[in-house]
């Protein structure tokens, strides 16, 4: 079994800092995969059989990606459409119920600066309560949700702030693994 598999959905990656920095430490780590989901999918069509290969293969599971527009970036939605729909109403007992209680953590950048996620702030709500329709989906889909990964400002992050972030989440990654093995 693949110990930790990281879906990153970015729909332009090569041009991404943040995501990339974060990618790249999270790859560093022994038993551990990243799988740039828009270079494998570019066209938006997803390989069902793959993908439900893929997740029964892990035993933690990572959903990486920008906000963007208070939501997942287009390919993450297509790609639950996909997968998730098949695996929980369509094979539910061969391939959905496989992954009850598997941990699932949510890895999400942010362009703006924590204060502009705040009912008084630009973006009226905090971003874990954007995040709630993920939640809910680990819920329906018995996933065990982990608290969220999130980094705010990564717009104009410099070096020194892009590796803190990375550190911060290897770091986070680390502690889903050691919590889940206890």
């Amino acid at each position: 079994m693949t110990n930790m598999l990281i879906l990153l959905f970015h729909p332009d990656y090569q041009s991404s800092r943040a995501n990339k920095a974060l990618a790249e430490a999270a790859s560093s780590r022994p038993d551990t995969i990243v799988v740039d989901m828009q270079a494998l999918y570019p066209d938006g069509c997803i390989d069902g059989d793959v993908e439900v290969a893929r997740l029964l293969a892990a035993e933690r599971i990572v959903l990486q990606f920008p906000v963007q527009w208070y939501s997942t970036p287009p390919l993450l939605k297509a790609w639950q459409d996909a997968v998730l729909t098949r695996m929980f109403y369509i094979h539910y007992e061969a391939e959905g119920a496989k992954l009850a209680g598997r941990p699932v953590l949510v890895a999400a950048t942010a362009g703006n600066v924590p204060e502009a996620y705040t009912p008084s702030g630009t973006n009226l709500f905090s971003l874990r309560d954007l995040l709630k329709p993920l939640q809910a989906t680990a819920h329906r889909c018995a996933l065990a949700w982990q608290e969220p990964f999130l980094v705010y400002d990564m717009r104009r992050a410099d070096a020194e702030a892009l590796e803190a972030a990375a550190d911060y989440y290897v770091t986070r990654l680390t502690q889903l693994e050691t919590r889940q093995a206890a």
